[in-house]
């Protein structure tokens, strides 16, 4: 059996490498993506692509006859770097399934077949039983070259196995990942055993190989996703537990005068305080999206209380045709609370707080208004952890956004977009 060079065989490779570096690059740049999984695709890809250079760089000099001394170093250079991301691989699922990587007897196993391929080559090389080069460049596989293979096609079988052993071990995706890329790869070097299609090998390798960083990538984004959802509602949490003592202490000091000017007030301040309290405790271990009705309740609960103690000075007046959709929870109520801390002033004039809610086309659209004292929003979310928060979670739970329109003296307008499909 001979093997010839066509054209494709020219142009795929350099086609290859510019994929596999733009793989590399993305692995190394790609937010969310963690420490191990980064080194292990940026050493994958990296190996992948020296071995389809190697192969390149034999291609294009394999038709100058002042380079014909490379075939003595080239052919064994390539037939060593084939099993490396195999390998790579193995050390990665290793490192998944088993505590200790480097005390695992099954890697121990796949680098001893890794160690007798490698012997094999080199007999192959100096000797003529598998595989040898004419004089005019032919290269001639032997009937007996499908046998330096067999280490390979050992150690991705292996794989496969311990792969579907010890899949409780790997999340789902992982799991189908590793087969995605281990299957294509046992039947490519069975393949390339028997005929040495090299190039098309590679890209087989490669296609499955990117399927497999496509799927564990989407599992790194959304676990890190995951983990940026889970920081802002411990913020969120943090920031109830944080709730200003002035407003608990002034509570229960009216309550307490209240007993006795008027005790059913008094009850139900009591009351409106215990929902209001509840209802953020509540919020501390909601991890999801709530309807917007239970935070409305929320709102009610707080306004509730401020107004028992400030009737004269807190107006509070409610829009709300649209209801039927859902919001983080702590999405509402720490604006309004934010503007009556800001707002009320009992030598100033009235506070008036405007709720509205809308459906449009761009989704559901909240707005918080006040007549309130106003302030430069330029450096609203930095200098407030509350709404930073909130902008956070509101992008990451539903999408959704936040824009505050403020002018000193001339008061507050927060407003809320929801998408429809959320």
């Amino acid at each position: 059996m001979t093997t010839e060079i066509t054209m494709p065989s020219y142009i795929l490779p350099e086609v290859l490498l510019i994929l596999m570096f733009l793989m590399i690059a993305a692995s190394a740049i790609m937010p969310g993506i963690d420490r191990w999984s980064r080194r292990f695709f940026i050493v994958f890809f990296s190996v992948s692509s020296l071995g389809v250079a190697v192969f390149t760089f034999d291609i294009m000099t394999y038709d100058i006859p002042e380079m014909i001394w490379l075939e003595n170093v080239l052919p064994l250079t390539e037939y060593m770097m084939f099993p490396l991301p195999s390998i790579i691989f193995t050390i990665n699922l290793v490192h998944h399934v088993e505590e200790d990587w480097r005390k695992s007897i099954f890697l121990r196993i796949i680098l001893l077949l890794w160690g007798f391929y490698c012997i094999l080559h080199v007999i192959a090389h100096f000797t003529h039983y598998f595989y040898y080069s004419t004089p005019d460049r032919r290269f001639i596989l032997r009937p007996a070259h499908p046998l330096l293979f067999v280490p390979v096609i050992a150690i991705l079988a292996i794989n496969i196995v311990m792969v579907i052993i010890k899949r409780n071990k790997l999340t789902r995706r992982h799991f189908w990942a590793s087969l995605i890329y281990l299957i294509p790869a046992f039947i490519s070097t069975i393949i390339h055993s028997l005929f040495f299609t090299i190039i098309l090998i590679n890209i087989a390798l490669f296609i499955s190989s990117l399927a497999m960083y496509i799927i564990i990538l989407a599992e790194q984004i959304d676990q890190y996703m995951r983990q940026k959802t889970a920081i802002a509602n411990q913020d969120a949490s943090i920031m109830i537990l944080q709730m200003r003592p002035h407003f608990i202490y002034d509570t229960m000091t009216s309550i307490y005068y209240l007993c006795e000017q008027d005790p059913k007030k008094a009850q139900q301040v009591i009351l409106d305080l215990t929902s209001y309290l509840r209802k953020n405790f509540n919020a501390m271990g909601s991890s999801n999206i709530i309807p917007f009705s239970a935070e409305l309740e929320h709102i009610r609960a707080y306004l509730a209380v401020e107004l028992a103690q400030n009737e004269d000075h807190l107006f509070v007046e409610y829009d709300i045709p649209h209801t039927r959709f859902r919001l983080p929870p702590l999405t509402l109520q720490p604006l309004v609370e934010n503007a009556v801390k800001h707002g009320l002033d009992p030598e100033s004039e009235p506070l008036h707080i405007l709720i509205r809610t809308r459906e449009t086309e761009a989704g559901s659209v909240i707005l918080v208004e006040d007549n309130g004292p106003g302030f430069d929003p330029r450096d609203v979310f930095d200098s407030h952890n509350a709404l930073s928060n909130i902008k956070q979670r509101l992008k990451m739970m539903c999408k959704g956004s936040i824009t505050i329109t403020s002018k000193s003296g001339e008061g507050t307008v927060v407003k809320i977009v929801i998408p429809e499909n959320e």
